[in-house]
């Protein structure tokens, strides 16, 4: 049974982040995740999860000066401390909100550095961030984004993840597969899903062009949900879009789906 959330960084903007979670409840979701909750106080955090009744099931490590043009640090000589710094941060809200994932971005690759001193830089920060994830017991997430909308965005292919991930023996870490950004960059949705299912913790989706939701693009997304219910995936599927209008006006598309996932919940619960 598919199981889905709602990213209030990007769904329901209509209104404050604070006001997202009850709107996000109202409209079915029992799970969001957030990019960067760091604007909200985690006591304020913890009540809003609490009254709505929601997990949060991922969030991003602090992703370095957003608007100087960073887009992660894990790739960047001489910033180290900054992205272990970040690490830990995430960690502590992950402890104390129960979140099970939190998701790494590479960044983009520096000018006038050596391909091989990014290459090691990132691989020493992936295994430090991996000991740190799995001490915690929490899973540390590895995305793959699109190098159209993020010019020079170091990781942007799976197999780049799916290789770090073997040859660095990252235990604790998985990728959060992206279906938005690896249909730009690579396609074959269905059959890298297939063949990478155990090194995959967490799906996002937007469909091509505009990662605007489901059914306004090219992505055939009723064939990806039958797939991955065909190969038992039990992870999270992410609503990660920009809606086109208002996001509850948007959300038809989805609810064969949720009935689904709903119903599922409520015999788990009844016994």
């Amino acid at each position: 049974m598919l199981k889905f959330a709602a990213n209030l960084s990007l769904l329901f903007t209509e209104l404050p982040l604070q006001d997202r979670f009850p709107a996000a409840r109202e409209a079915g979701f029992r799970r969001v995740e957030i990019q960067f909750p760091y604007e909200l106080p985690l006591s304020q955090l913890q009540q809003l999860l609490h009254d709505n009744a929601q997990t949060l099931e991922l969030i991003n490590i602090p992703a370095g000066d957003w608007a100087s043009g960073e887009r992660g640090l894990a790739c960047l000589p001489g910033r180290e401390d900054a992205f272990r710094a970040g690490v830990d941060k995430a960690l502590h809200w992950a402890r104390v909100l129960q979140v099970p994932r939190i998701n790494c971005l590479a960044g983009i690759k520096p000018q006038g550095v050596s391909p091989e001193t990014v290459k090691s830089t990132l691989e020493r920060n992936l295994v430090w961030a991996n000991r740190r994830c799995s001490e915690a017991g929490i899973l540390l997430m590895v995305e793959a984004i699109n190098t159209e909308d993020v010019p020079g965005f170091y990781l942007h292919q799976s197999a780049q993840v799916f290789r770090l991930m073997e040859e660095l023996a990252l235990e604790s870490t998985r990728m959060q597969y992206d279906v938005y950004h690896m249909q730009k960059m690579e396609g074959n949705l269905i059959s890298t899903l297939q063949r990478n299912r155990d090194k995959i913790g967490h799906i996002q989706i937007a469909d091509v062009p505009g990662r605007h939701e489901p059914g306004t693009g090219e992505i055939h997304f009723a064939n990806l949900f039958k797939a991955l219910e065909a190969m038992a995936y039990s992870d999270i599927i992410s609503l990660e879009y920009i809606p086109l209008g208002r996001t509850d006006a948007g959300l038809e598309w989805l609810k064969p789906w949720m009935t689904q996932d709903t119903q599922h919940e409520h015999e788990c619960s009844s016994g």
